[in-house]
């Protein structure tokens, strides 16, 4: 993988693919990472049967689970090994089997080893469905070798 480290844009890109090729969790599920920036990132899913539960609606774990994936690709973005601290969701409205769910992250603060951001979760029609907020923590060691 060869990129330019003096380049925030393709630093954070070289990361998320990275970070997706090893991402099995997020792929499995059906997400598709659809860009990724410094401090940002945006992933989207296609609500399936499989996702819905009693009441005919996407179980909000799914929903949390598209937004904790563009939180863990927008905070990682700057190469340093990042996780989740502490995370949390409100819920706005349902989202129904064949909903393509689109969960856009960005960076609120990042102050030493700590971050926070903003998950907004849209359907096809642009209504939010969810807003998550997400803390970091960063941690030792960087998602991809840095040359030189």
């Amino acid at each position: 993988m060869s990129f330019d480290v003096s380049d925030p844009d393709a630093l954070a890109r070289a990361v998320a693919q990275a970070m997706w090729d090893k991402d099995l969790a997020s792929r499995s599920l059906g997400m598709s990472l659809d860009a990724a920036g410094p401090g940002a990132a945006t992933l989207s899913l296609t609500i399936t049967a499989v996702m819905t539960n009693g009441h005919k609606t996407c179980h909000g774990g799914y929903i949390f689970t598209l937004a904790d994936s563009a939180f863990a690709f927008a905070c990682n973005s700057y190469n340093q090994n990042t996780v989740a601290q502490h995370c949390s969701v409100t819920f706005l409205r349902p989202a129904f089997e064949g909903d393509r769910l689109t969960a856009s992250a960005r960076e609120v603060s990042r102050i030493g080893r700590g971050g926070i951001y903003d998950i907004t979760v849209t359907n096809q029609n642009g209504e939010h469905v969810a807003e998550f907020r997400g803390h970091s923590r960063t941690i030792k060691g960087m998602p991809i070798p840095v040359p030189g």
